[in-house]
Order: structure tokens, then sequence, then C-alpha cells
């Protein structure tokens, strides 16, 4: 069985995971458009590729899957799942898995008001969103919000280009010269991740873990703890259960921070809100899978046709991870291509 890893770039973790699950019954392969990225050079095959938006993007992914053998592939970042969920059926006529929720969910994801209406039609508590600097304003002028917030695109991932407001003048000239903007409610009080497994043959949430955000960098998380929270748990794969997600969740949360310790973990008596999830694996995944949440497992066994049993919470409370930096080196003849 050989996996498909696509947009690798940094994400070396992931990779040495998969080879390691496989344990030389199978293959990975990895692609990105630079052959700079390090995670290439943990794969067992490594291909440099157009970028996601060249015409002959996809045709080259199915060229590898064909080439490779391809039994499953799933990519590293948000511009590309719906690509590959919307294109589906071209990769299944060659006898390849997408792991990838369906494109309408993805679209969703990465649209950041689609998700607040849907988080708000399923009552999950999120941030409150506008999409006109008018609404907001009138909102404010309500009483309804107060300053700061964030302005931020309606589409995007990584953090990027998000901007703090603390006055009118502020929003108002980010909305005269940029597209595409809402006004997000800042979101108060302690900010925890989550991972989650959801199975491709029941539909099934098999596995969820939960950390505590210590700090971050760049959009990921750098540093965290393990915690436990059932009736969280059985919330949010409620929540992913009845949206139709399939294989990995990334999700994002904030607690207002009107809680305690235990010998669990930290135990909220307070609200929980929801504010973001990614239907891939996180950037702070590898933290999951050091405490014993096996993705890389469930989905191998999905693609031999086996659904998972149900896992949650089947981890250590008050593990610690600590990302550092390290190096990859080849000579230039070295690299992929």
């Amino acid at each position: 069985m050989n996996i498909l890893i696509l947009s690798a770039g940094t994400r070396n973790k992931v990779v040495q995971a998969f080879r390691k699950t496989l344990e030389g019954k199978g293959r990975v392969v990895a692609t990105d458009a630079s052959a700079l990225a390090p995670a290439l050079y943990d794969a067992d095959k490594a291909y440099v590729v157009p970028r996601i938006t060249a015409p002959d993007y996809l045709d080259r992914i199915l060229e590898i899957c064909r080439r490779e053998e391809i039994s499953g592939v799933f990519s590293l970042i948000d511009p590309e799942l719906s690509l590959i969920a919307k294109e589906r059926a071209r990769f299944e006529e060659l006898g390849v898995t997408v792991v990838v929720s369906p494109f309408e969910l993805c679209e969703t994801c990465l649209d950041k008001y689609r998700m607040y209406e849907l988080l708000q039609k399923e009552g999950i508590r999120t941030a409150r969103c506008w999409t006109s600097a008018e609404a907001f304003f009138a909102a404010k002028q309500a009483g309804e919000v107060s300053y700061p917030v964030f302005v931020k695109p309606q589409c995007g991932s990584a953090s990027l280009h998000i901007n703090l407001a603390e006055n009118d003048e502020t929003v108002r000239t980010l909305f005269d010269n940029e597209k595409d903007l809402m006004v997000q409610e800042l979101m108060t009080g302690q900010e925890y991740g989550c991972d989650l497994y959801i199975d491709l043959i029941s539909g099934k949430c098999t596995s969820l873990f939960l950390k505590k955000k210590i700090r971050m960098r760049a959009g990921e998380t750098d540093k965290s703890v393990s915690v436990k929270d059932e009736k969280l748990f059985a919330r949010l794969a409620a929540f992913a259960e009845k949206c139709g997600f399939r294989g990995m969740i990334d999700m994002d949360l904030f607690h207002d921070e009107h809680g305690h310790e235990n010998e669990n973990g930290w135990i909220p008596e307070g609200e929980w809100y929801l504010s973001e999830v990614n239907p891939r694996f996180g950037g702070g995944y590898p933290h999951a899978y050091a405490c014993g949440v096996d993705f890389p497992s469930q989905m191998l066994a999905n693609l031999r046709g086996e659904e998972n049993p149900v896992t949650i919470g089947a981890y250590e409370s008050g593990v610690v991870m600590m990302k550092y930096n390290e190096i990859a080196i080849r000579k230039e003849g070295e690299l992929a291509e």
C-alpha cells in the first residue's frame, strides 16, 4: 500500500509517522512545488511538481498516482483540499482513495464566514462576524460588540493578513482598500486545539485529542499540553459526524477560563467557543501522535476496507509538546526533481 502526501512542505513528522506505520509494507511518496521542502527527504520517493494553480498540476499528480501505484492521497495545505475533493472521481478511476472531506465542507472551512454560518446553524458557540463595515458599526452602536476586533480575509489560512482594529477609522480604511473582508469579534481566554479522525467507512469519530496551547508560532502550535474533557469530546464528535466530515480534522477552540485543574487536566466550568475547523492534519498533530493517537494507522485500516473502533480519549493527559528547529542537508545534485 503506497501513500501520496501532497504539499509536504515542512511537515516531516507526518511523513515520518506514515513511514513508521507502514513498516516497509508500503511506500510514502511526497510532493511539493519546491525542491527545498525538507519533508520530501523523509519520504521513500519525492517529486517536485508545479504549483497547485498551474493548469497541468492535477494531471501531474494523477500521473504520479499511476506510476507509484498509490492507494490513498491527501494534502497538507488548505488551498488544495477543495481541488482534490472536487476531482475525487478522477482519482477513484485509478483506484486511489482521496482522504478528505466532501468538497462543499472544504469550501465552507476555507470561507470563515460560511463556517460562522454553519456553526450558528448547528448551535455551536463561536465569535460573531460581520461582512461589511456598516453591519459591524450598526452592531457596535447597538452595544453588541466593542473594540478591539479582528479584520481579516473571509478566505485564508495560516493566520495571514489578519489586522487588529481598535477604532472605526482602522476598520473603514481596511474595508476601503481591500476586498472580501470580515470583522470578527475578539475571542479571549485560553486557546485549545483538537485533532479528530472521522472514519472513512463508518462516518464515526474514532479518535479525538485535545491540547491546551501554551505558545503559538506562525499560526501553528509551538508548545502545548494534553488535556481531557469528556463532555467536549462528545459535542465535537457529534458536530463532525453530523456535518459529514471525513478523515483528519483540526479544530481551534477558546475557553472562557472559568474552570479548574484536576488530575485529568483542565476541566471547564465556563463556555467553549469553536473558532476554526480545518479538514486536514493540524500543525500540532505530532503531539497527538506522540501520545498514541495514531491517525496514520486508522487511515491505512480504512484503505484496507476496515472500520476503526472508537477510541476517543485513549491517551494520557499532562503530556507536554515542545517544538524545536531541525535542519535537512543535501547536496544540490541530490535535490528532488
